[in-house]
């Protein structure tokens, strides 16, 4: 390989490295702001935690878009704002499935264990679908970034 191509790849490696770093910050923002949306439903407005799940990822998507578009892919502010939230959107709503059936996979599966291994239900359910949701924004984390790397910010 010559050296030129080397140095080019080095940079191209380089660049998507930073890019993911970025859209990974923008994502921990966007969980912040999932995680308190689904807590605040649970807690205070009983709703179920894959009912309340749902609204924070959809409040974290818009706000993530905006950050992505901003700050991850600059390039992208030539085009159009709608299609680009739309296949934010798309890329997102999938996301979305993925993430409800982890989350209710993994609370699910692992309540029992919480709640025996903290000695009450009330902070058993609590830890159960917290831990969950850590887990579902982590896997749902890389099909996000990898689909609107490929598609939606595809040449940026």
């Amino acid at each position: 390989m010559s050296r030129t191509r080397q140095l080019l790849l080095g940079s191209v490696g380089r660049k998507e490295t930073l890019r993911f770093i970025k859209f990974a910050i923008v994502g921990a923002l966007g969980a912040l702001t999932d995680f308190t949306i689904l807590i605040l439903l649970v807690e205070i407005a009983g709703f179920l935690p894959v009912v309340a799940g749902g609204f924070g990822f959809c409040a974290a998507v818009l706000q993530n878009f905006l950050l992505n578009r901003w700050w991850t892919f600059p390039e992208s502010r030539v085009q159009s704002k709608r299609r680009l939230l739309l296949k934010f959107g798309l890329v997102s709503l999938v996301g979305l499935g993925i993430n409800s059936i982890i989350l209710m996979y993994v609370d699910q599966s692992l309540r029992p264990i919480w709640i025996e291994l903290l000695s009450s239900e009330a902070t058993g359910f609590r830890a159960s679908y917290i831990f969950a949701k850590f887990f579902s924004i982590g896997v749902v984390l890389f099909w996000n970034f990898a689909a609107n790397r490929l598609w939606t910010f595809k040449g940026q």
